[in-house]
């Protein structure tokens, strides 16, 4: 009994100690306490006092949040709906909070298994069966913590097929009006007529109900999906993985028993419902957005468990957000170009850039039916007059590559600058002036000042702002052309462009997939992405591309893309190609990281070191 009565003694100066230690600092201190024990002597319990003294542990090196700090640039992410998203930021969003049938590798571009695992093609490569993942719950942020999402009887509810068909059919509805529907119209079967349905606010409710049930996209059961396409592409299975054709939960959008349906609202934090490797936490509207870490996701070989805890994307220009980087509130983030000489320069900054390819081409386009855009002369005269590589020496500060090509050469069916030198537009004054000359000769004009005035249109960005500016003198100097620069925010930018573009506006167009379909067809032919933004349809140059998609016979491709693009730089000269983006970016050197050549990264595989130096 005294041994005990000992040991318990001994233990409460331990407790002590090691409290003390948690106080102390970080140096351990030895601990003298006086303790009064009980000893039996002879057959007699008698008390005695002794010194004890024990070392406290160590104090536990602090660390630094789980949390990853980006920056997604200056506006507001117009959207994180999979159905409506077109620009890089939403779909950076829509990739972490949802995962499609298949998965592009980030690095590699290699076609991986999604929510797909494992999937069976027709003889005639037309219908492809998917097995979907099973014990997949949809979750949500409850203010505190992710949760599962329940039915109406008390039961998780899953990812099945049929949210995979929901979300399918959701984006080709013409209530939804998805800006980037036209993808699955070139692919799906029966998906266009439903999508482009004329008279569709006057049909009743069975005529819709029967354009719905003709696109070839159906749940034969709760994790089986079967989706027939209109052609046996070699690219199907990439664009049945785009976040257009995500599932998408219809009770919390459209309602059901025990749900409220939110509408348009259901993307906002507390009502949106996701399954992926993260869900939405907050979205402070022009400010930030942050999403974390979803407990309930399994991970798979191709979207592993995350292991960053939280990840806070801000809304900054780039030259505040490298300020942040710098004062230590960012982890990464994109280098202006006023800062490039002084980071290469510098010893610790010059460690942490990297400079890397990526499959991003950046552009002018053309309204082609607005005066004074409308005349195809002068057009190409505009084109020939900028100097791609004195823009990319004296302004990009050398980090980007002149773009001749809308497709990015040695991908699948682009062509080869040096089997076909004059598919892409070049720099030429001369040939400026020449066509400077044709447009005014047929307009009667004897001076540049009879020309109206010309706008040039970019998101707001101190970057596009100076390459805008870079150019429009350019336009002076060569051709005595005057243009009117203006910037709209990011968000009312795109709305701008779909709804009634300027007469020269600027965009970026990242790969979704690694083939020259992507880039040209898809968004220039009839029915393309910017076929309203330029206001150009081409038959030939569309009935072309149709072609090339099929053709098997790799140089033929080549040549057929060659010619397309031919069409659409000087022929037509619909876009001035300008230049083939790098990246740019500088990285902490705690976080590990990958570097995605598509422009969305895999964030789910990043980590970071939590120990403080």
């Amino acid at each position: 009994m005294s041994g005990k009565k000992l040991s318990i003694l001994l233990a409460a100066v331990l407790i002590l100690s090691t409290v003390l230690a948690a106080c102390a600092a970080p140096t351990p201190q030895v601990v003298t306490v006086e303790v009064t024990k009980l000893v039996e002597v002879a057959g007699e319990t008698k008390s005695e006092t002794v010194i004890v003294t024990a070392t406290p542990a160590p104090t536990p090196k602090p660390k630094r949040p789980n949390v990853l700090r980006l920056n997604f640039g200056p506006g507001d992410v117009p959207t994180i709906d999979p159905a409506l998203s077109t620009d890089t930021s939403s779909v950076q969003v829509v990739d972490e909070l949802t995962v499609g049938l298949t998965r592009l590798h980030e690095e590699t571009l290699e076609l991986q298994p999604g929510m797909a695992e494992s999937w069976t093609v027709s003889d005639d490569g037309l219908t492809y069966v998917f097995k979907i993942r099973q014990g997949i719950p949809w979750v949500r942020w409850n203010g505190s913590e992710v949760e599962q999402v329940l039915d109406c009887e008390g039961n998780p509810r899953y990812v099945t097929a049929h949210d995979f068909e929901y979300g399918i059919k959701r984006t080709g509805n013409p209530d939804t009006a998805s800006d980037y529907a036209y993808v699955l119209g070139f692919a799906i079967k029966g998906f266009n007529e439903l999508n482009t349905a004329e008279g569709w606010a006057e049909m009743s409710k069975e005529e819709k109900q029967a354009l719905l049930d003709g696109v070839a996209a159906k749940a034969l059961d709760d994790y089986t999906l079967e989706v027939t396409f209109t052609t046996p592409a070699i690219y199907n299975l990439n664009i049945i993985g785009l976040w257009v054709a995500h599932a998408q939960p219809q009770w919390i959008i459209e309602g059901d028993d025990c749900t409220e349906g939110r509408g348009d609202r259901w993307t906002e934090p507390g009502f949106n419902q996701s399954y992926g490797p993260y869900a939405l936490k907050e979205w402070i509207h022009d400010s930030s957005l942050t999403i974390v870490k979803n407990p309930f996701w399994p991970g798979i070989e191709s979207v592993p468990v995350p292991q960053i805890d939280e990840i806070v994307f801000t809304m900054l220009d780039a030259s505040p957000a490298f300020a942040e980087y710098e004062a230590g509130n960012l982890d990464s983030t994109g280098v202006p170009l006023a800062d490039m000489d002084r980071v290469k320069a510098d010893p610790v900054l010059s460690k942490e850039l990297v400079i890397a390819p990526l499959g991003c081409t950046y552009y002018y386009g053309f309204n082609t039916s607005k005066p004074p855009m409308d005349n195809v002369h002068l057009r190409r005269a505009l084109s020939h007059a900028v100097d791609r590589q004195g823009l990319i020496d004296n302004v990009t500060k050398g980090n980007q590559e002149p773009a001749q090509w809308f497709c990015r050469p040695g991908m699948a069916g682009c062509p080869t600058m040096e089997s076909h030198p004059d598919a892409g537009i070049k720099s030429d004054p001369e040939a400026a002036k020449a066509e400077l000359k044709a447009y005014m000769d047929e307009m009667g004009y004897t001076s540049v000042d009879q020309i109206p005035e010309i706008i040039l249109m970019h998101n707001t960005s101190e970057g596009h702002k100076r390459i805008a500016e870079a150019i429009a003198e350019m336009w002076k100097e060569t051709l005595g052309i005057q243009v009117t620069v203006t910037n709209q925010e990011w968000k009312v930018y795109l709305k701008t462009l779909q709804e009634d573009s300027p007469h020269i506006w600027r965009l970026g167009w990242c790969m979704d997939y690694p083939d020259a379909n992507n880039w040209t067809r898809e968004v220039f032919a009839i029915g393309g992405h910017e076929e309203k933004a330029t206001q150009w349809r081409n038959e030939e140059f569309t009935k072309l591309l149709e072609e090339a998609a099929l053709e098997k016979d790799l140089v033929k491709r080549q040549d057929m893309y060659a010619k397309a693009e031919t069409i659409l730089c000087y022929e037509d000269a619909v876009i001035i190609p300008i230049y083939w983006y790098t990246r740019v970016t500088v990285t902490k050197p705690y976080v590990n990281r990958t570097f995605s050549q598509h422009g969305h990264e895999a964030l789910e595989k990043w980590s970071l070191n939590l120990e403080l130096e």
